[in-house]
Parts: structure tokens; C-alpha cells; sequence
């Protein structure tokens, strides 16, 4: 499987003032040796891409986005954008991906938000990985909902195997949403979430995964494991979520299986993807109000990340918007 053209926005950290935003606004262009030229034709520029690099500015938002074409049966275009912010946080531990790539000759979209916990090498590895395996994996496109299922279990094998050495544990939730054609295909592990918007309405697209839900709490004590109070309700008194990936100290119980959502796009006006440092402090219906009249997706990221710091979020807090425009 081949992945053909490629357009990846680069992870950025923050800090700690929402009000400097950071927005680099040249387009990208693949580029390409005589090799590729020669099997591919020469390179061609991708989608309008607001594509962020690393900054040295100290009190930021990093910011980004750009524009495609859909494809499949309907006509119109996508715009996505997404913003990213240290907040209150030492560290950050927030990672995300945008991606739009060319597979077995279908445009496929792909995005990602990660919010990693005991660090953010989990986390890391996502956005280095888990698209990129998902578009390799030879039913991607016959067997989408396959493919993600046996592509999110196989990542989390490989990053585990690789933290063998590590002393310290770490995971990682991943909130993804893949476009392929006129399917909109969401899966979840963690408590990151997918929210999308049809006709003013928000519309939850995953549910958030943890300790005190029922179904959850009943797999993990059938599983041998225990969930107790200790500020909230933990796995093992020691985990907030009830899937993520790594956490190999936890691995019996704590399970990197997606719960996947498909909805077809007509209809859907736009969908947000965020980190907890955003739902915390900021309702579906309330995120879906704020922005339901910004028709750029990147302004609306910004503008969601910035209301969740005004409203008192503690945490780091990632977002990513992508509005439809379906004629």
C-alpha cells in the first residue's frame, strides 16, 4: 500500500498566554526526486495548508489548518483547523495529526488528537504512527472498520514493546476521525472526544471511556482488576480512563480497543475533536453554540481553546475543527 501525497501538520507545544497566536499561512507542495517524478509525475501542490512549524515564541497558541476538495458522491470542499496550548501545565503532553493522503488512489483524510498522561512519549508515537499504519494496512479501504480495529491493537503492541526499557509508565487516549469518500468513520480509546454538529445540534460521536461506566467497570472486573474512589473513580486507584494506549503496568484491564462511530457527511456541518482540557470545562452543546457561526475551522479551533482557558481549564488543551461545505 502506498501512500502517495501527504500533507501532515507538525505537532507544536504552548505555553501560557492564549492571547499570542502563532500562523504561518504559505501553502505546501509535495516534494519530489526524479524517482517519484517518474512514477508519479512531477509534484503537484496539495490543498490550500496553513501548515505550522516550531516557534520560539514563548507565550502561544499554535494554530493551522487548510482546505480540500470532498470526494465520493458529494461535491463541496472541507476546511479543518487546529489549535494547541500548554495552558496551565508544566509540560505538554498533548499531541495531534492532519493528514490528507492519497490511498490505493482514494483521498483519504485522517485526524488525530492525543492527550497523553505519565508523559508524552505515548502520545508522540501516535502522531508519528497510528495513521501511518492504518493507511498501510492492506483492507484500509475495503474493511475500514477492520483495519482500525487491528491497526489501533497493533500500534499499541509495537509502543509497548519498544517501552520495554522504560521505568516509568505512560499512555496516551487517541481520538480519531477518518474521511474516506462519504463516510465520516470515528474511533475512540479514552477520554478524548468527537462531537459533531447537524443543524445546530451537537451530536456526540464517541463516548468517553471511563472507570464508572457500567459496561466499562463490569469488562475490567471480569477482567480480574478493580475500580475505587481516589478523587474520582480509578482504574486500580490509579487511572482516570478505562482505554488508552500503553499504560503497560495496567495492560490486563486498561485496553487500546476503539469504539467506532460511522456517519455518513450529509448532513454534518462540522466536528469537533478535542482533549479533556477542553471537554472539562466546556459542554458539547456549549462548544457546538460557540462556533457555529465561524466558517473557518482554524479561527473556530482557536476560538474554542481560548474560551476553555478564559472558563478555567487546567489542563493542556488540543482542538481540532473540520467544517464541511457540501453543495
Amino acid at each position: 500500500m502506498n501512500t502517495l501525497v501527504e500533507d501532515s501538520a507538525t505537532t507544536s507545544t504552548a505555553a501560557t498566554d492564549p492571547g499570542n497566536v502563532t500562523n504561518p499561512t504559505e501553502p505546501k507542495t509535495l516534494a519530489g526526486d526524479s524517482d517519484q517524478e517518474a512514477k508519479y509525475g512531477p509534484p503537484r501542490p496539495l490543498a490550500p495548508a496553513f501548515i505550522m512549524s516550531s516557534s520560539t515564541e514563548p507565550d502561544a497558541i499554535f494554530t493551522g489548518g487548510g482546505i480540500s476538495l470532498l470526494t465520493g458522491s458529494q461535491n463541496g470542499s472541507f476546511n479543518y483547523g487546529y489549535s494547541t496550548f500548554k495552558g496551565k501545565r508544566a509540560s505538554m503532553e498533548d499531541f495531534y495529526e492532519t493528514r490528507i493522503s492519497e490511498v490505493d488512489g482514494q483521498m483519504v483524510a485522517f485526524f488525530g488528537v492525543f492527550d497523553g498522561h505519565g508523559g508524552s512519549r505515548t502520545a508522540e508515537y501516535l502522531k508519528n504512527n497510528l495513521f501511518k499504519n492504518l493507511s498501510s494496512h492492506p483492507d484500509f479501504i475495503k474493511d475500514t472498520k477492520t483495519a482500525i480495529v487491528e491497526v489501533f491493537r497493533q500500534t499499541d503492541a509495537d509502543y509497548l514493546n519498544e517501552e520495554k526499557g522504560q521505568q516509568k509508565d505512560a499512555g496516551s487516549t487517541a481520538s480519531t476521525a477518518v474521511l474516506l469518500g462519504d463516510r465520516l468513520l470515528v474511533a475512540n480509546v479514552g477520554d478524548s472526544r468527537v462531537v459533531a454538529s447537524r443543524a445546530g445540534s451537537a451530536i456526540a460521536l464517541s463516548i468517553d471511556h471511563k472507570p464508572d461506566r457500567s459496561d466499562e467497570r463490569e469488562r475490567i472486573e471480569q477482567a480480574g482488576g478493580f475500580i475505587i474512589w481516589a478523587g474520582t473513580w480509578r482504574v486500580g486507584g490509579v487511572l482516570a480512563i478505562s482505554r488508552a494506549f500503553g499504560d503497560k503496568l495496567l495492560k490486563q484491564y486498561v485496553v487500546a480497543e476503539p469504539e467506532i462511530q460511522e456517519e455518513e457527511i450529509d448532513g454534518v456541518d462540522f466536528i469537533i475533536l478535542a482533549s479533556d482540557g477542553l471537554w472539562n470545562v466546556i459542554s458539547n452543546k456549549d462548544a457546538v453554540a460557540l462556533v457555529q457561526d465561524i466558517s473557518n475551522a482554524e479561527e473556530a479551533s482557536r476560538r474554542l481553546v481560548t474560551e476553555a482557558y478564559a472558563r478555567g481549564s487546567s489542563d493542556n488543551i488540543t482542538c481540532i475543527v473540520v467544517r464541511f461545505d457540501v453543495s
